[in-house]
């Protein structure tokens, strides 16, 4: 089936957020191929218009006996979220701040503040994941235990 202009743009758009998605490690061509139900020639051609439009790179490969290309974005999407809540943005005194000014972020609280706060947030989401896995576990071993 012959794909039309605006076909080919969609599955385009959908190729370029797939290989942006795999962040630095990138993804085989022959993996993408299969997670987007796309044959190998219309996979290698969207592929080929990405790299000209210099979104991605095509790195070629040997995996597991046969040549393919291994797909990266050339530029990630920048991650804001660490500074999002940061004072400085919706500080009324700002441009009277600096380094050695009566306004300094060094003496500041509301960056204190936040920084506390950001993270003890950070800690508390690393610390997650393991209670969820002892909790996950603990459930685990009493649905097994026949002899409750």
């Amino acid at each position: 089936m012959k794909l039309n202009e605006a076909q080919i743009e969609d599955l385009t758009g959908k190729v370029f957020r797939t290989i942006v998605s795999n962040g630095k490690g990138g993804i085989l061509q022959s993996e993408l191929w299969k997670e987007l139900d796309l044959t190998s020639r219309d996979g290698s051609r969207v592929a080929i218009r990405l790299e000209r439009r210099a979104l991605i790179r095509r790195e070629k490969m040997l995996e597991n006996g046969r040549w393919t290309y291994k797909l990266f974005a050339t530029k990630l999407p920048i991650d804001t979220s660490s500074v999002e809540n940061a004072p400085c943005l919706t500080c009324p005194v700002e441009h009277m701040c600096s380094i050695d000014g009566s306004y300094s972020p060094i003496t500041c609280n509301l960056i204190e503040d936040w920084l506390v706060l950001s993270l003890n947030m950070a800690n508390q989401q690393q610390r997650r994941p393991s209670q969820q896995d002892q909790q996950s576990s603990t459930s685990k071993t009493e649905e097994v235990d026949p002899s409750r």
